[in-house]
């Protein structure tokens, strides 16, 4: 008989973004006159820029010809676009990396869900809590978290976030094997100083972990001190694999590219005590399920590193940086206590009157017509806080601000 993987079966409910969705979808249904803003899924709105869309023009033309039409292309990716990422993400930083530790993607949250399939189902994983949905469920669906009790997953260690300790996690009492890790941190905008990475990187050293780093939004720092890649951090390249995307940094979230770092240096032992290179685990799972992004597209993300890109992708980073300012700013001038914002493209913000996160999403939808994202979709430590992202544009993030201040009683 056909049996299907009872993993799924113990999710709860959909996936955040798509209960968000239902929602809305079901009010603008019942309320079609409604001028419902969104400020909720982390999507851009600002188109590509001109450098990257005259790259992406140049590519298809390149694949009309048959001197320069490409078919299957490189495993890891073409070398224009991994030489660039060294040169401009990297070398830049003082971080040295060799080609085929760089992996070109399709996107920093297939492969931070992807990545877990290369290790044993016994492990424990640890997460900041509240997380990013995707790194839980997906250890969910390969069956190595545990059952669902009370809002948590058995064989998870969760590592509360909170005002209380300025959103920096707590090295966990027991042995974690996998630690995910995102700064600047989606959903709370907060960021790890290289004093806090430094203990992450010394506990993996210490216990034999593997630290996956999910750098998606690093170009939004603005502090100096704060490191853009955990490779700055002594030792990082024994313990951890880091992920980036163009999806903010770029636009290209309907575009889609991405790339992970999977250092030589990083191996971990198989049960016969053999040391395993990840990178050839990594190099072996993705020539065996991945047939690359195109070429056209890869030619788009390296057009981001030339000299008009760099100038064009720091105005729209910016914009959005522009517009987390007018929110911030605008819900602290309404007495709401909020948090990130300035080296991340997202709010986070204190429910008021004791609000459930779902009861605030709930009022603003019906009330205001502004759509955000319920911190308790991110975890248990989540409940009382709400998500709000700069993402948007600037008409629709001042008009939102102007209808939350003048529709919320603080």
């Amino acid at each position: 008989m056909l049996k299907i993987n009872e993993n799924y079966l113990k999710l709860p409910g959909n996936y955040l973004f798509a209960e968000i969705k239902t929602r809305v979808n079901d009010y603008k249904e019942k309320n079609p006159d409604a001028d419902v803003i969104s400020l909720g899924i982390g999507d851009v709105t600002q188109p590509l820029n001109d450098e990257i869309v005259n790259a992406l023009h140049s590519a298809v033309d390149d694949m009309s010809v048959p001197e320069s039409f490409k078919g299957y292309g490189p495993d890891h990716g073409y070398s224009f676009l991994i030489d660039a990422i060294l040169e401009n993400e990297y070398a830049s930083r003082g971080v040295k990396l060799g080609s085929n530790e760089i992996f070109i993607s399709d996107g920093a949250k297939c492969d931070t869900g992807n990545f877990q399939e290369i290790f044993g189902l016994d492990n424990t994983i640890a997460v900041t809590d509240p997380v990013y949905p995707v790194y839980v469920d997906t250890n969910a669906m390969a069956g190595r978290t545990g059952e669902f009790i009370n809002g948590k997953w058995s064989n998870v260690i969760y590592m509360p976030c909170t005002a209380e300790n300025n959103f920096t996690p707590a090295l966990p009492k027991e042995t974690a094997d996998i630690i995910y890790l995102c700064s600047p941190n989606n959903p709370t905008g907060t960021t790890l100083s290289k004093t806090e990475l430094k203990k992450w990187v010394d506990y993996a050293r210490e216990n034999g972990s593997v630290i996956m780093f999910d750098a998606a939004y690093s170009a939004y720092i603005t502090d100096d001190e704060v490191p853009r890649s955990i490779y700055e951090i002594d030792g990082a390249k024994e313990v951890a694999v880091e992920f980036r995307s163009y999806s903010k940094k770029a636009g290209f979230t309907g575009t889609r590219c991405a790339y992970t770092v999977v250092p030589n240096a990083l191996t971990v032992k198989s049960e016969s005590g053999e040391e395993v290179s990840l990178n050839n685990l990594w190099a072996r799972r993705v020539s065996t399920k991945f047939n690359g992004v195109s070429y056209i597209i890869q030619k788009g993300a390296a057009a981001v590193y030339t000299d008009e890109g760099k100038k064009q992708t720091a105005i729209t980073i910016a914009y959005y940086m522009e517009n987390a300012r007018i929110i911030r700013e605008g819900l602290q001038e309404l007495g709401l206590k909020t948090f990130g914002g300035v080296n991340a493209p997202y709010i986070w913000l204190k429910t008021p009157n004791g609000m459930t996160s779902w009861e605030l999403f709930d009022k603003l939808l019906n009330e205001v017509n502004v759509v955000g994202t319920p911190g308790s979709g991110f975890g248990p430590s989540g409940e009382g806080y709400f998500r709000l992202t700069a993402f948007g544009s600037r008409v629709n993030t001042i008009e939102a601000v102007k209808r939350i201040k003048e529709g919320l009683e603080v």
